[in-house]
């Protein structure tokens, strides 16, 4: 397989299919015992490393997660750049104080300045903090300027992370100083705050490019029905975050995605089965 294929935010080339981490750091969705089982399979920098080489094979170069006291996973990261020879571009989701006050404005910018240290490229507000900025009376982010400010201070390229669609659409009609969206989207409409197909106007009618998040719902669907409907439904501008558990799973992602995205069948092997009819054949 050559290089995934690439879209273009804020000047920065980035592959449509960007790196997730929830499976890495520790975040099923599911249990604490799933929590625990992702955290031990990635508890050294050769574990996280080998699975992102994995994603770099493909040309898969761009990283997804809240980078700032995740050392561990920033280890992995140097290692994969050092063994392949590529770097990774670092899409920082930091959790910010954005209390109205000067202690929380030290503290705001204090993380921001954090991401930056930890080598991001992009600086994305997590929704939990930037969510709590929003007046759906005014159409309007109180003090979001302020951050943006400062992320672009300090080097970074800015951009919102949202559960709430409010914020896409917000930051669009006000014009803040923002070069991308992260907005959760997958056919299940896991963690979505309205229904899909009101999610998926949301993204066509985006201004500036959409990182969808969940397409697999945190594994409530397989891989080919999640990146198949993410690839077929979104624009050629926009990106998908994939994350995976081995390996093994990154390189079959990435087959289902190129699939989607040249609409034909995936290359891949069936799941295994005791005894499996003759219409699902060997595949």
């Amino acid at each position: 397989m050559g290089e995934f294929p690439r879209t273009t935010v804020g000047g920065v080339s980035l592959p449509r299919m960007l790196i997730g981490t929830n499976w890495v750091l520790g975040y099923s969705h599911t249990s604490t015992s799933a929590d625990a089982l992702i955290r031990d399979r990635h508890s050294s920098p050769e574990r996280i490393s080998a699975l992102l080489e994995a994603y770099l094979s493909h040309g898969v170069d761009a990283l997804m997660a809240p980078v700032v006291g995740n050392g561990l996973l920033l280890e992995g990261v140097k290692l994969a750049e050092e063994r392949t020879g590529r770097k990774i571009t670092l899409i920082s989701t930091p959790i910010i104080d954005v209390s109205d006050t000067a202690q929380g404005r030290a503290k705001a910018e204090a993380a921001i300045k954090e991401a930056k240290r930890a080598g991001s490229t992009f600086c994305l507000i997590h929704h939990s903090s930037a969510e709590q900025l929003v007046s759906k009376l005014h159409h309007t982010m109180d003090r979001l300027p302020d951050y943006l400010y400062m992320i672009r201070e300090n080097g970074m390229i800015p951009g919102l992370s949202a559960h709430m669609p409010e914020l896409v659409l917000f930051s669009d009609e006000q014009g803040y100083d923002v070069e991308t969206y992260i907005q959760i989207y997958n056919c299940m409409g896991f963690l979505m705050q309205v229904e899909v197909e009101y999610i998926h106007k949301v993204i066509w009618g985006a201004k500036k490019p959409v990182m969808t998040i969940k397409s697999m719902a945190a594994g409530r669907c397989s891989p080919f029905v999640g990146l198949t409907f993410s690839y077929s439904t979104i624009r050629p501008c926009d990106m998908v975050t994939v994350g995976a558990f081995t390996p093994a799973e990154a390189h079959e992602d990435v087959e289902i995605a190129l699939a989607a995205i040249e609409r034909r069948p995936p290359d891949i092997e069936g799941r295994s089965s005791p005894n499996k009819t003759p219409a699902l054949g060997k595949k």
